[in-house]
C-alpha cells in the first residue's frame, strides 16, 4: 500500500521504510565508532520523534476521514428531509434526527 490516503501527498510508508533503513545506517555507524556514542543515541531519538509523528498523522488522517463520511451523511438526511418535505411525509425531520443520533456529542467522543 503506497499511499491509503487519497487526500493526503505524505506517503507514511515511504517515510517508515526511510526511517529503518538511517536506523541500521546509524547501528552500523555506532558499531564503528562507539566514541560518539551521545550524537548516535541523538539521532536515534530524533528517530523515534518521526515514529511518533507518523502514528499522530496517520490518527488524525483517521479522523479525517470519519469527519468527512458524517459531513456526507448529514448532507444526505439534509437532501433526504428536504425532499420529504415537499412529499408531504407526516415527518420529514426524521432523517435528520436519525443521522444525528448516530453523531457524537461532542466532536471529541467515539460515534454512538
Amino acid at each position: 500500500m503506497s499511499n491509503p490516503s487519497p487526500y493526503s501527498r505524505i506517503n507514511l510508508q515511504e517515510i517508515r521504510d526511510r526511517n529503518d533503513n538511517a536506523r541500521h545506517i546509524i547501528a552500523g555507524f555506532a558499531a564503528a565508532t562507539p566514541t560518539l556514542a551521545d550524537i548516535w543515541h541523538y539521532l536515534e531519538t530524533t528517530l523515534d520523534d518521526l515514529a511518533t509523528l507518523t502514528a499522530e498523522v496517520t490518527r488524525l488522517a483517521a479522523e479525517l476521514q470519519r469527519a468527512r463520511l458524517d459531513r456526507a451523511n448529514l448532507i444526505a438526511a439534509a437532501r433526504a428531509t428536504i425532499a420529504a418535505y415537499h412529499d408531504g411525509e407526516r415527518d420529514p425531520l426524521a432523517y435528520l434526527h436519525d443521522e444525528l443520533d448516530t453523531l457524537p456529542a461532542t466532536p471529541g467522543e467515539g460515534r454512538r
